[in-house]
């Protein structure tokens, strides 16, 4: 009834039902929304959000009591004592992390820890003293008094250490739950014995009685992929018992805006006409879900297409439109198509492009993110570019042009002793030398050899000849030698000055001298039409670099010349023999590569980066050798400390440091310590003031540090030191303090001489006196007592303080002097100081160089992240959304680069849009578009989930968690759900009964839910005697009482191995038997235990990737021998465990030998429902008949929940083993992205590492397989020394002939005769695969080609065909595999396997072809599904 509406508003909106429910009438009375929802969940208890944010680092957030009878006045109370602690955004920051749920895993690895202490009977809060346990005050009062007798607890590195702990008493662990009473009780008993200097007190979270509930996380995607329906592959068994998860969609569906109708306000509006509404909304979301495939024409410009949409909203709301238009593309294409770009937009993305690929090295259609950029670390001492006479550069020589130029080529395996010759300057050889002296020659004829032979390393020369004006080269041979280089090299080239050079020095006899004479013949030979006075005489023009190669030197200090470096590493005297130089040149090359390939694989050094930067920026390359400078392992003071020292030095010491009159800001702040009335620490701060005055950079302050308590006769020239920096202006207390120091200065104020007499011209000395003769030792005393709290030094110990960095104690004869105050302020200035000074510049404040110095030691002290870099970018006035920060506030500068319709831009918008919550920031998004597409960018909807803080209900609850959500999804397409987590996280499908391989949206809400089964811990191994990874070492995970929870393999590619393990301390072994028998652990990194001890202690406790590096080395009397050799692997019972899983259970260890001979172990990869049901099929297949004992080896990784729920029953039904097997595919290895692709890699790439040594062979055979005889056949087959054998694809088939694509082109060339191989059966001998390291071959094979998308079309079958000359094929009989596809009907008959390949001609859907082609196959089928009701 129109007139029950409004006017106005109210007719227009009855005019649009009128017309829209007649477009309505034959879809009324349909099903709601298509929709599907994905969790992912811990398999831990929920952790309470309090412990996460005390682990946040909220120290003050220890000591309250909750007492909330709601979620959100819990979480309010949490925030509520964070903002009395922090700044704003650190609260923003806290409230992300909850939300993000980043501290559970923190949490939970406490609570691992505790569960090997278990709580006394009663107590829900327990002390662990020494081992032993108690949970009341007199308990550990007499736990304390016999502590010491037992010995002291593990400390973690992650543990909580109350401050004020005596590190010397005994070790008090508190398991207990903060906030609760039973923790306020512990807690009040310890921290009153720390007090009284009785107790270390450590706090470790423990939970009494832990939740229901798991912990949701977020920080993930979602992608659902469209999938090619092109052969059907869905189940028709009937998916019973399913429920969709609906509460999460609901009325409150936040997504209520489609076509522009707000449909949540319309509700509200119009309650009476809810289901009209829901009608409308319905029509809408299907007409806009419009997939109809788009002409290629249309296709060629939806890059740009979306950007103008993007660009064209308001700046507030792009993000959200970028996010919308790159998850939802599929259905948004269409639209999209209609967009007009206008040319400016077009014209300032194309020369922005050119400015991306010159300056990031960004190709169209590429990604970058930068956040609060610095520019890049500017460097005058630069070792590689300063002075050298560059031969060569592998980067741009024609000569180097074939080489390949991707640093990802150094991933690539070879054999040992191979140098990889990459188009990139990793190595560099500088010569430094006298042209005179008589082994130049040899040295130089080492370079040649370097350079004629292509050894991939950049040659430098840096001759050190006379520099005075007035020799010139027609007088010395050196001078003209140099002259001779420079004008030939701007002549021709320096590849021909260098030749040149050779020919000069091939002159000189052998043990003679160069002479000027050698230099005119050669050039006059040359250059005949040159006149050689003007190249090399007193008017010559080709003097550069003449003084610069001996003033380089001399800054080197790298002792007496002849001098070689590499990388600025200076050779030993004994390597510069020229034989020795290329043998130990050769090993550095390949020493230094291993190096590369780990920053490689870290993302540390990428294509795109320069080199010599790199190298640049490492601690090896410095103006002067000082181990004590230039050690690593540094200890800084925290000079941001208020504390009662600090105050007392900022006052005593150092207001009246010596700083100029003029204001200027000294980066680099030197603290000489010592004491000043012994020779040795007047000489160090003697060397101090001579650097001092050589340099604009540096100020300096003394802390005396005396050798015996300050008396009068003992303390003379530090009280005179003291009183010149009170009194004196900065320039005469420079002057007097360095005649102080002198050793004839010393003796004369020993022998009673007056001080006042060494007064230098300008000083008050009636005021110096006074300071000198008034308070003697208050300032002394609180010198000594700062050495010895703070700096932990010894009475007389000397040490340098460099912007908060102690360098010291030095020994009593060590020798620090004035070169090596020069190292340090080089370092300095280069890593930091210049750049901090010019920020406190640009702040405005007056002369402030302590802030310098703090600043610097903070920073410095922090570990080192990766290098920051600030561009100017280009043009952002039409192609980049712009969000301004506000004003008056510290902001993040953010930088993207990215193409909206890429993956990349589906993860960035989120993203980004997060960022805008979370702090103030001043985001740019350049649109970096491909043009002339050809196919749709984008096939996938994509979600990802993260959320800028926790969510609380209506009902001040917290909502169930963070999830991905598809809603209004188009019912047509096949769907594939794909979900992508941080490297390091192992997730798996549970609970939910559909396939979700194969989504189809009949149902209304598919709800997908996954578990973190595992964390990874990643790890490199190398044996230190030979510098190679030890292929088939294993290594073992566990806890003291069940060592081998998880083991693994190391393989050859960088030494890489993989462990699985979840939150917690766990202890890393080696594997008892020929590993534990051949090796023994030399060092490791990144662990949490000591370097000297045997056992590694790793604890996981954040979600974050955990990398450690393991170098081994092999005992004394197994050098000779190998772990993979001949004989077998493994003896041990241990690792026969494996083989004796599932369903049969242990056997005894006189049994294992038969066993192994008995059991035929068979792997195959499924995924879906329809391949599980082909699997099952399969297994019943080879049970039916073989009689050997046969154990199935399956990939977890893609299996369904109702797959792994049903193995077990028919293990036991059939009695065979099984076993799931798990590898998360290496980060460093080229990723796929498309499912299907990344299971056909898993059947390849890692045969070597997925099972047990103590598996000799593994038989392959696919899911959709069906085998007709015993495959101990197969097992037996012998293989005639091949690592696998393959069944040949038939031929026989003839109308199949034009599909035979190997019959042709690269392959028909690459195989040369030989067969081409089906990969749907084989059998691998993994004795021999391991021996010749196969797997490592393959993925190293598979990782030059993978980079090219038109490569490896069906991945684990064009792999081994196209390794087949470096890893041969053992061609199988061709009965062994028969597939109706490819072979005739004749030989059907002799099949010992059917497989039921896809057929390219008639593209029958797998279902019909099993039931059609396989008589047994129905059989079977029915077989399973009796099994399956009986459940």
């Amino acid at each position: 009834d129109p007139s029950a509406l409004p006017s106005g508003v109210g007719m227009r909106m009855w005019l649009l039902w009128v017309l829209l429910l007649s477009l309505l009438s034959a879809a009324s009375g349909g099903a709601d929304s298509k929709a599907v929802t994905t969790t992912l969940t811990t398999k831990w208890p929920d952790t309470p959000l309090l412990l996460e944010a005390r682990t946040h680092d909220v120290d003050t957030l220890l000591f309250f009591l909750v007492d909330a009878d709601t979620d959100q006045a819990y979480y309010d109370l949490i925030v509520k004592k964070a903002r009395a602690l922090l700044s704003s955004v650190q609260v923003n920051m806290l409230k992300f992390a909850l939300s993000l749920r980043a501290y559970s895993s923190t949490v939970h690895s406490f609570q691992q820890i505790a569960s090997n202490e278990p709580p006394p009977a009663g107590c829900s809060a327990f002390f662990s003293v020494h081992g032993e346990k108690t949970c009341d005050e007199e308990g550990l009062a007499a736990l304390l008094k016999t502590a010491l007798s037992r010995p002291k607890p593990f400390i973690f590195k992650g543990d909580h250490q109350y401050p004020g702990s005596n590190p010397e008493a005994p070790v008090v662990i508190l398991y207990a739950e903060f906030g609760k009473a039973d923790f306020q009780t512990l807690h009040q008993v310890i921290s009153s014995k720390v007090y009284e200097g009785l107790a270390t007190y450590v706090l470790r979270h423990y939970v009494a009685n832990p939740s229901g509930r798991r912990v949701y996380l977020s920080g993930y995607g979602v992608e659902l992929a469209i999938k090619s329906q092109e052969y059907k592959a869905k189940d028709d068994t009937q998916v019973q018992g399913t429920e969709g998860n609906a509460t999460v969609m609901g009325e409150k569906d936040p997504v209520d805006e489609v076509q522009g109708f707000l449909f949540g306000k319309l509700k509200t509006v119009y309650p009476e006409l809810k289901e009209q509404l829901k009608e409308l909304r319905k029509h809408l979301v299907e007409s806009t879900n419009d997939m109809a495939p788009l002409k290629v024409w249309q296709m060629q410009d939806l890059s740009f297409q979306t950007a103008a949409r993007i660009l064209a909203a308001p700046a507030a709301e792009a993000l959200s439109v970028m996010k919308d238009l790159s998850q939802n593309f599929p259905t948004k294409a269409r639209s999209i198509t209609k967009t007009v770009v206008n040319s400016e937009i077009r014209k300032e993305i194309g020369d922005n492009q050119k400015f991306f690929k010159g300056t990031l090295g960004l190709q169209p259609g590429d990604s970058a993110l930068f956040i609060n950029g610095l520019h890049v670390d500017l460097d005058t001492q630069d070792i590689f570019r300063y002075t050298h006479l560059w031969i060569n550069n592998l980067e741009t020589d024609h000569r180097y042009s074939s080489w390949p130029y991707n640093v990802q080529e150094l991933l690539r395996p070879t054999f040992p002793g191979v140098i990889r010759q990459i188009r990139k300057n990793f190595h560099n050889l500088v010569i430094i030398l006298d042209p005179r002296q008589e082994n130049a020659v040899e040295l130089l004829s080492v370079a040649e050899m370097f350079y004629a032979n292509n050894i991939p390393l950049r040659i430098g020369l840096v001759f050190v000849v006379s520099d005075d004006d007035d020799i010139d080269g027609m007088q010395d041979a050196g001078v003209a030698l140099v002259r001779a280089y420079n004008y030939i090299s701007d002549e021709v080239d320096s590849q021909s000055a260098f030749e040149a050079v050779i020919s000069i020095f091939n002159r000189v006899a052998v043990g003679g001298k160069l002479s000027v004479g050698d230099v005119v013949k050669v050039l006059e030979k040359r250059f005949p039409y040159v006149e050689v006075s003007s190249v090399l005489g007193a008017d010559s023009s080709y003097d550069s670099n003449r003084k610069e190669g001996g003033a380089y030197y001399k800054q080197t200090g790298v002792g007496p010349l002849p001098v070689v470096m590499y990388n600025g590493i200076p050779y030993q005297r004994e390597q510069l023999d020229p034989d020795e130089l290329e043998t130990v040149t050769m090993q550095k090359i390949l020493e230094t590569t291993s190096f590369y390939q780990r920053a490689v694989y870290l993302g540390e050094l990428a294509t795109d980066h320069d080199v010599v930067d790199f190298i640049m920026n490492q601690p090896n390359v410095v103006p002067r050798i000082n181990p004590r400078v230039l050690s690593t392992s540094r200890t800084y003071l925290d000079l941001s400390d208020t504390s009662e020292h600090t105050c007392v030095l900022s006052f005593s010491l150092f207001l009246p440091l010596w700083l100029s009159d003029d204001g200027y800001i000294r980066p680099v702040t030197f603290w000489v310590v010592g004491d000043f009335d012994q020779p040795s620490g007047r000489q160090l701060l003697y060397d101090a003031i001579r650097h001092m005055k050589t340099s604009n950079n540096v100020r300096l302050g003394t802390i005396n540090n005396p050798a015996a308590a300050p008396s009068e006769e003992t303390s003379r020239v530090a009280r005179a030191i003291g009183a010149a920096m009170q009194t004196q202006s900065a320039n005469n207390a420079k002057n007097f303090i360095t005649k102080l120091a002198k050793e004839e200065t010393a003796a004369a104020l020993q022998k009673g001489a007056d001080v006042g007499e060494f007064a230098v011209g300008g000083m008050d000395v009636s005021l110096f006196k006074d300071a000198y003769e008034g308070p003697k030792f208050d300032s002394l005393l609180s010198h000594a007592a700062y050495c010895r709290d703070v700096l932990k030094l010894k009475k007389g110990q000397k040490a340098v303080i460099s912007n908060g960095r102690i360098i010291g104690p030095l020994e009593e004869d060590e020798l620090f002097n004035q070169d090596d105050f020069l190292l340090l302020e080089s370092i300095i200035l280069k890593t930091s100081g210049e750049r901090i000074k010019s920020k406190v510049q640009q702040f405005g404040i007056e002369e402030d160089s302590d802030l310098v110095m703090k600043v610097d030691s903070l920073l410095s002290s922090q570990p080192k992240g990766e290098a920051r870099v600030e561009y100017d970018f280009a043009d952002d006035r039409y192609s980049a959304v712009k969000i301004r920060p506000k004003e008056g506030e510290v902001y993040f500068d953010v930088v993207a680069v990215v193409d909206p319709v890429t993956r990349d831009a589906q993860k960035l918008a989120p993203l980004l849009l997060v960022l805008t919550q979370l702090v103030n920031i001043n985001l740019r998004v350049f649109m970096n578009c491909q043009s002339k597409l050809s196919d749709m960018p984008l096939k996938s909807f994509y979600r990802h989930v993260l959320e800028p803080e926790v969510v609380i209900q209506a009902d001040g609850s917290f909502s169930p968690g963070p999830l991905a959500r598809f809603l209004d999804m188009p019912q047509s397409p096949l769907f594939t759900l794909n979900i992508n987590t941080p490297e390091s996280w192992m997730v798996e499908s549970v609970h939910t009964r559909y396939d979700l391989d194969n989504i189809y949206l009949e149902e209304n809400i598919i709800a997908a839910e996954y578990e973190l089964e595992h964390l990874l811990l990643e790890g490199h191994c190398f044996d230190v005697s030979s510098g190679q990874p030890p292929r088939g070492l294993q290594f073992t995970l566990g806890t003291a009482s069940d060592p081998v929870i998880m083991d693994t393999i190391v393989m050859a590619n960088l030494g890489y191995f993989q462990l699985k393990a979840n939150p917690g301390a766990w202890i890393l072994k080696m594997r008892k038997g020929r590993s534990e028998e051949i090796y023994k652990m030399y060092s490791h990194e990144g662990t949490d235990s000591p370097a000297e001890s045997d056992d590694i202690v790793v604890v996981l406790n954040t979600f974050k990737s955990r990398i450690i590096k393991v170098k081994v080395q092999k005992k004394p009397d197994k050098f000779n021998e190998e772990l993979l050799s001949d004989v077998t692997e493994e003896n041990d019972a241990g690792f026969w465990k494996s083989l004796t899983r599932g369903f049969t259970g242990a056997a005894k260890t006189e049994e294992l030998k038969q066993e192994k001979d008995d059991v035929i172990n068979i792997f195959s990869v499924a995924s879906g429902h329809l391949y599980e049901r082909f699997l099952r099929i399969m297994m019943l297949s080879v049970l039916k008949n073989t009689k050997t004992p046969v154990k199935f080896w399956f990939l977890k990784n893609y299996l369904s929940p109702t797959f792994k729920e049903f193995i077990p029953h028919m293990a036991k039904q059939y009695g065979f083993q099984y076993e799931l097997v798990q590898y998360k595919w290496p980060r460093w290895l080229h990723q796929q992205t498309e499912k299907q692709r990344i299971i056909w890699g898993y059947k390849i790439l890692f045969l070597d590492v997925l099972f047990p040594l103590a598996v000799d062979k593994i038989l392959f055979v696919d899911a959709d397989q069906i085998v007709r005889t015993d495959l101990k056949e197969l097992r037996d087959f012998d293989l005639e020394g091949a690592p696998y054998g393959y069944t040949p694809f038939c031929e026989s088939r003839r109308e199949m002939d034009g599909y035979r694509f190997w019959k042709s082109g690269y392959w028909a060339s690459h195989l040369a005769g030989r067969r081409y191989h089906i990969s749907a059966l084989y059998v691998v001998d993994l004795k021999k695969f391991r021996k010749i390291a196969a797997g490592d071959r393959l993925r190293g094979q598979y990782q030059g080609l993978s980079q090219d998308p038109n490569s490896l079309s069906n991945l684990d079958q064009d792999l081994p065909n196209n390794m087949i000359h470096q890893v041969p094929i053992k061609s199988l009989p061709q009965e062994w595999l028969w597939c109706e596809t490819w072979c005739d009907d004749s030989t059907k008959k002799s099949a010992k396997t059917i497989d039921l390949c896809n057929n390219p001609m008639t593209k029958e859907p797998k279902l019909n072809a099993a039931v059609r082609i396989v008589a047994e196959w129905s059989d079977y089928d029915q077989e399973i599904k009796h099994v399956h009701t009986e459940l």
